[in-house]
């Protein structure tokens, strides 16, 4: 962040000090969790499911804090954030499991109008905010970006998907006068939650991925989801730029939404950036011409799965925007690497038996992507799918997940192992497709789904583990990878 008296600190938030003289320095990192605090930072107290922030101001300030940004009276130098008003909302509905008295919500939006103070100045300065957003691929294309970006100067983006209420003002408040490029992806649960997201940073260069069913139960359809999206390019001014990807009819239709100008990205011949001959190798890592401005580069990702050749060409537009070389650009596409956990995390065991750990999240559209990467590196290897349920579907749930299952059979999975009732459809879908026998199994759980793994799976086997975060099945992933393969 940038060096912030406690005295400014309260103007930009409309709070008040307390036990402070407010020529109190922040010259460190603003945290939530006491113990990543350095010195001269500043600690936010928050609720949380096990304690509250604000019983740990003390050992903040031990730790060797500035100051507390606090929702209440704290034993240290602090700034009072001041209540929500009666009736007021923050933009998004925040999910802070103890914040029983909205407490937590007004330090949350005294920490977002602190972001956009400081992200508004460091824009004066030099500093470009890019946003990301679509139902899929966000943590994925927000690493490849800051990967690309790097070279060119310092890069903060966030660890993971830090993308919602909290995260978002964090990363953004890790940018110093140094820093060049905030990379920075925009989730949402409601309308309005983009909009809110981007009036803490806002960006000059938005992108959006794709438009799918994740989320569906909670917007009623990939129109509405499609609305929420498009709030990222009605956020741009009209001197940005929109990278939107053209493959996909209700991302290219937010073109009529930005007064910012609009490039093109996909594999269809209107795109401005553009993958052209793409293949995969027996290991599913991509292989295609990247062409934009006239001019070609071939591209070897080191990324599993051909669907990360789009979330390459956002990059790629990304890094264009800014100056790259397109042969500069294809050489750090090239070069990047898996930086987030539990996503196409590869590994192989003593025995052969390879275990594509997919498992952080899952919507029908990343399932069908997981599946057709499977199929793409056993050819000559017997398959595995064991997955488990995709959340937040609505009504369309049981058919999202009968179709999953009998896609399964028809990419030839060899074997299918679906987790828990409520992702039994998978199974029926797989068995009224054409399985038999124990082709597909339904299990009530991941010590079941391990169990049987450790009979059945044989060396050389590869195993796709994927699965909405609250189905866990990353224990699944985490067990296969500790055996020793018999080795």
């Amino acid at each position: 962040m940038i060096e912030l008296t406690l005295d400014e600190i309260a103007g930009i938030v409309g709070g008040r000090l307390h036990r402070a003289e407010g020529d109190e320095r922040v010259t460190g990192t603003v945290e939530f969790d006491s113990r990543a605090l350095t010195r001269g930072g500043l600690f936010v107290a928050l609720p949380g499911e096990r304690a509250d922030g604000h019983d740990f101001a003390a050992t903040a300030m031990d730790a060797g804090a500035a100051g507390v940004l606090a929702a209440r009276e704290v034993p240290a130098p602090s700034v009072i954030v001041p209540p929500l008003r009666e009736g007021e909302a923050h933009a998004r509905s925040v999910a802070l499991t103890g914040d029983t008295d909205g407490s937590g919500a007004a330090v949350l939006a005294a920490l977002a109008a602190l972001a956009r103070h400081v992200v508004t100045r460091l824009s004066e300065t030099g500093l470009t905010v890019v946003g990301v957003t679509g139902s899929s691929g966000k943590t994925s294309t927000k690493d490849l970006i800051a990967q690309v970006l790097e070279p060119l100067g310092p890069t903060v983006a966030p660890p993971g998907s830090f993308n919602n209420e909290l995260g978002h003002p964090w990363t953004a408040l890790r940018a110093d006068a140094r820093t060049r490029h905030l990379v920075l992806e925009l989730s949402a649960r409601g309308p309005g939650h983009i909009a809110q997201l981007a009036s803490v940073a806002p960006p000059r260069i938005g992108a959006v991925l794709n438009v799918g069913s994740a989320h569906v139960g909670e917007f009623g359809s990939r129109e509405g989801i499609a609305r929420t999206k498009g709030e990222l390019v009605e956020a741009l001014p009209p001197d940005g730029v929109a990278i939107l990807n053209v493959d996909d009819p209700l991302v290219a239709a937010m073109a009529e939404r930005t007064s910012a100008r609009v490039v093109g990205v996909g594999e269809g011949p209107t795109a401005d950036v553009r993958a052209e001959n793409v293949r995969l190798d027996e290991h599913a890592h991509a292989t295609f011409d990247l062409v934009a401005g006239g001019e070609r580069a071939e591209v070897t990702l080191r990324l599993v799965g051909e669907h990360h050749v789009g979330n390459a060409l956002t990059a790629a537009a990304v890094a264009l925007e800014v100056g790259t070389p397109l042969a500069d650009v294809a050489a750090r596409l090239g070069a990047a690497t898996r930086r987030s956990g539990r996503r196409m995390e590869v590994t192989t065991r003593q025995d052969g038996v390879t275990i594509l750990n997919d498992s952080y999240n899952a919507n029908p559209e990343s399932m069908r992507a997981a599946l057709k990467t499977l199929a793409s590196m056993t050819a000559q290897r017997r398959s595995w799918a064991v997955l488990g349920v995709m959340g937040e579907l609505g009504a369309d749930s049981v058919s999202a997940h009968d179709d999953i299952g009998r896609l399964a059979v028809r990419l030839n999975v060899s074997r299918l192992v679906v987790v828990g009732e409520q992702a039994a459809a998978m199974h029926h879908g797989a068995s009224h497709e054409g399985s038999w026998g124990e082709e597909s199994v339904l299990v009530p759980d991941t010590d079941a789904a391990v169990a049987l793994l450790r009979a059945h799976v044989r060396p050389d086997d590869v195993v796709l583990v994927k699965a909405s975060k609250a189905a866990e099945l990353w224990r699944v992933a985490d067990a296969l990878v500790k055996e020793d393969g018999g080795a």
